[in-house]
């Protein structure tokens, strides 16, 4: 998949998941792994930007194979952002699909 596709919808995918509930960041990578594929680097930088913008939050937590993991925490903003950038999403992607499947053809 084209890495342009992914850095565009990868702040709407980490949102959603943690709408669900808290994860902590490698756990992120490997949900988020299981559809696209990313790689740590891509997510590290995205949650420190998220949390610097507001839209989470972290805590510890104990871990019973190694130290303390940090978990992240969507907050209220981060919901109503991810509900508004889910919503841009859907429309979004169906005129993408109306317009690849129209039957257009390449010059």
């Amino acid at each position: 998949m084209d890495v342009q596709f992914k850095k565009g919808v990868l702040e709407l995918c980490v949102l959603t998941l943690l709408n669900k509930r808290d994860y902590y960041g490698y756990e992120l990578i490997n949900e988020i792994s299981k559809s696209i594929s990313i790689s740590e680097g891509t997510i590290y930088p995205l949650l420190r930007r998220l949390k610097a913008d507001g839209l989470l939050t972290t805590y510890l937590m104990e871990s019973s194979s190694g130290p303390p993991r940090k978990y992240y925490k969507i907050t209220e903003k981060g919901r109503e952002i991810r509900e508004s950038q889910a919503k841009e999403w859907i429309e979004f992607s169906k005129k993408v699909n109306e317009l690849i499947n129209s039957g257009v053809k390449d010059e």
